[in-house]
C-alpha cells in the first residue's frame, strides 16, 4: 500500500500500487482487521483503458494517516466481496456494482444504493427488491417517498409485528442530479464551486471547503492563513446552526413546544450572520479555491462575538431546561439504541459514531487547516440512543462556541495582506483526497485528473452514505411510533446520499 501521511493530499496516480484482485482483497481485509480505529474513506473506480481501476483509500484514525491500494477489473467482472468479512465495505461494493456492473461474490446484501442515470442494470426505482418477512402477524408499513411535511423524497419500508419494528429498509434515489457527472463535465472552476455548494444545502461550508482543498492541492497553491481560520469559523458556525435547529426538531417530536420554537429562534441569528458575512444565509459564495471571497473584518468579528454571547446565554438556559424535563428524557432515553459494535461494523462516521463511543472525528484523526495546530477532543457519548445523540449536539454547540472565540482572538492579531493565488492548471495524472468533519460527520472528496490535467473523475462521499443504515438499525425492536424521533435524531441527508 502507498502511505498518504496527511490530508488533504495529492498523489501521482501511478504511485498508488496496482495489485491483483486476490492480493487487493487480502490487503484490505488485513488492514481493516486492526480494530475499530481503521475504516474506508472511499472506494472508487476510474477508467483504465477498457477496464476499471478500483482504488481503495483506507484511513487509520489512531495513526493519523491513510493508505491507497488498487486493482484492475473488467466491467461486469466477478470479484470476491470484502463486505462478508467487513460490513463497512457493503455500501462501496454496492455502489460499484450499481455504477459499473462489478459483481461482488459473497456480498450479503448486493442491492442498488440508488438508481443513477445510465445505471448498468437498467431497472427503475419501482423494482427495488425490498426485504420481506412472512408470517401470520407480520405486516408492512410503507412511508414515502412523498411525505406529510416539506421533506425530500425517500421511501421507508417497515416490517412489523403489531407496533414493534422488526426491520426497516430505506430506499433513496428519487432525485438523482448527477452532481459528480456535472463536476467532471464542467470545465469552469467557478461553476464547480457553485455545484459543490449545492450538494447538500445544510452542509454548504463543509462541501465547499473539501472541494477547495482538493483543487488547491492539485493546483499546487497554498491558502493564506487568514482564509484557513475563517473557513474553520464558518464550519463551526454551520455546525452550531444545524445542531440548534435539530434540537428544536427533536423538541417538536416530543411535544415540547417551547423548545421547538426557541431553538429555532436561536438558530436564526447564527445563519443570519452568514448573510452579513457573505450575502447568503447558508454561506454560499464564501469559500473558493485559493482564498475566501469575503473577509471577516474587525466589525464583523465584533458582531460575531456579540451574537455568540447572546446565543450562548439563551441556549444554556434553554438546553438545561430541556434535559431536566422528565417528559423529554423519558422519550429520549433508551429510544433508538445502536450499539458500539454495530456502528463499528457498519463504519459509521461523525456524531452517528460518537453517540455510541466510537470517537471518529476528522478534526482529531486527520486534521487540516487550523485544526492541525490544535488538540481537538472529540465529543463522545456512550448510550447510543436518542438522548446520546441530543447530548452530542448540545456539547458540540458549546465546543464550537469556544473554538470560534479562540479563532476570533487569533484573527485579531493578523493582517490580511496575502495575495490571492491564481488557480490555473491542475496536476496531470493525479488523485487528490480531502476530508472535512462537517456537522453530520466525515465527508470526502476524491478528484482524479487525466494526462492533460482535466478532471476525469470526481467522487463525493457524504457521511449519510454510511449512516442511513445506522438509522435502520436504530428502530429495530422499537415501536413504529418512535421512528420520527429516531429519524430526527440523526437528521441524515437525502440529497447528499443521492448525488
Amino acid at each position: 500500500m502507498n502511505t498518504i501521511p496527511h490530508l488533504p493530499a495529492v498523489v501521482d496516480i501511478g504511485a498508488v500500487p496496482i495489485v491483483d484482485t486476490a492480493s487487493f482483497t487480502q490487503s484490505v481485509r488485513e488492514y481493516l482487521s486492526e480494530g475499530n480505529t481503521r475504516h474506508c474513506l472511499h472506494y472508487v473506480a476510474v477508467p483504465h483503458g477498457s477496464d476499471l481501476r478500483c482504488i481503495a483509500i483506507l484511513a487509520s484514525d489512531k495513526e493519523h494517516h491513510c493508505h491507497g491500494i488498487s486493482h484492475v477489473v473488467s466491467p461486469g467482472a466477478t470479484v470476491p466481496s470484502i463486505s462478508q468479512h467487513h460490513p463497512q465495505m457493503h455500501i462501496f461494493e454496492r455502489d460499484l456494482w450499481e455504477r459499473h456492473g462489478i459483481e461482488f461474490e459473497g456480498h450479503p446484501w448486493l442491492k442498488p444504493v440508488r438508481f443513477p442515470v445510465g445505471a448498468a442494470h437498467g431497472r427503475g426505482i419501482d423494482d427495488y427488491p425490498f426485504f420481506r418477512i412472512d408470517g401470520g402477524e407480520i405486516h408492512e408499513v410503507g412511508v414515502g417517498p412523498i411525505h406529510a411535511g416539506v421533506i425530500e423524497p425517500g421511501h421507508f419500508r417497515f416490517q412489523c409485528t403489531g407496533e414493534d419494528v422488526l426491520h426497516l429498509e430505506i430506499m433513496l434515489g428519487y432525485q438523482h442530479r448527477d452532481v459528480e457527472g456535472e463536476l467532471v463535465r464542467s470545465g469552469n472552476p467557478r461553476k464547480r464551486s457553485v455545484i459543490v455548494e449545492s450538494i447538500a444545502g445544510d452542509t454548504t461550508i463543509g462541501h465547499a471547503w473539501a472541494h477547495a482543498m482538493a483543487v488547491e492541492k492539485l493546483a499546487g497553491v497554498t491558502c493564506d492563513s487568514v482564509s484557513e481560520i475563517e473557513r474553520a469559523i464558518a464550519l463551526e458556525l454551520e455546525r452550531m446552526a444545524i445542531h440548534m435547529g435539530d434540537l428544536g426538531a427533536l423538541s417538536l417530536d416530543v411535544a415540547w413546544q417551547l423548545g421547538s420554537s426557541y431553538f429555532g429562534a436561536l438558530r436564526t441569528p447564527l445563519i443570519n450572520f452568514f448573510q452579513l458575512w457573505c450575502g447568503n444565509r447558508f454561506g454560499k459564495g464564501l469559500i473558493r479555491p485559493g482564498a475566501n471571497r469575503f473577509r471577516l473584518t474587525s466589525e464583523l468579528r465584533s458582531s460575531m462575538r456579540t451574537t455568540l454571547d447572546e446565543v450562548e446565554k439563551k441556549f444554556t438556559a434553554l438546553v438545561n431546561k430541556m434535559f431536566s424535563l422528565p417528559s423529554v428524557n423519558n422519550r429520549f432515553e433508551k429510544a433508538g439504541i445502536v450499539t458500539h459494535e454495530q456502528v463499528a461494523l457498519i463504519g459509521a462516521v461523525g456524531m452517528s459514531a460518537r453517540m455510541s463511543g466510537l470517537a471518529r472525528d476528522i478534526r482529531h484523526s486527520h486534521p487540516h487547516g487550523v485544526y492541525s495546530s490544535r488538540e481537538y477532543a472529540s465529543i463522545v457519548e456512550h448510550g447510543g440512543d436518542v438522548l446520546s445523540r441530543a447530548l452530542v449536539r448540545r456539547r458540540e454547540i458549546d465546543a464550537s462556541i469556544a473554538i470560534i472565540r479562540d479563532l476570533l482572538t487569533e484573527l485579531d492579531g493578523m493582517l490580511s495582506t496575502s495575495p490571492v493565488p491564481n488557480v490555473v492548471s491542475l496536476a496531470p495524472n493525479s488523485i487528490a483526497i480531502s476530508a472535512v468533519e462537517a456537522w453530520r460527520g466525515e465527508l470526502v472528496h476524491v478528484v482524479v485528473t487525466d494526462a492533460t490535467g482535466n478532471i476525469s473523475t470526481y467522487r463525493v462521499k457524504d457521511p449519510s452514505m454510511h449512516n442511513w443504515f445506522v438509522l435502520a438499525l436504530s428502530v429495530r425492536n422499537n415501536e413504529i411510533s418512535d421512528f420520527p424521533i429516531c429519524n430526527k435524531s440523526f437528521d441524515l441527508s437525502y440529497c447528499g446520499h443521492d448525488l
